[in-house]
């Protein structure tokens, strides 16, 4: 299954925010996307709010896997980008 780790780009890490832009995008995706900190279960990428319980900061390194290399490769981008950035 193709995965990748990632560090959050996000000054405020993984909240709100970033957490509904990523979410919205892995809806769109025809593949399932999952993400993890280490030491913890997975968690469904299209849910805003499974996404922030991660509690992941700013430079924390996350795990993204997917049955599609693509759908990695996109939401894998949007991780490392600062999304709370106007």
């Amino acid at each position: 299954m193709p995965s990748t780790k990632v560090v959050v780009g996000s000054a405020v890490g993984l909240h709100a925010r970033p957490a509904g832009i990523i979410a919205e995008r892995a809806e769109t995706l025809d593949a399932e996307v999952t993400l993890a900190v280490d030491g913890e279960e997975p968690v469904d990428a299209a849910s805003a709010l499974l996404i922030m319980t991660l509690g992941a900061e700013k430079g924390t390194e996350v795990t993204v896997e997917s049955d599609s290399q693509e759908a990695v490769d996109v939401i894998a981008d949007l991780v490392r980008q600062d999304l709370d950035a106007e």
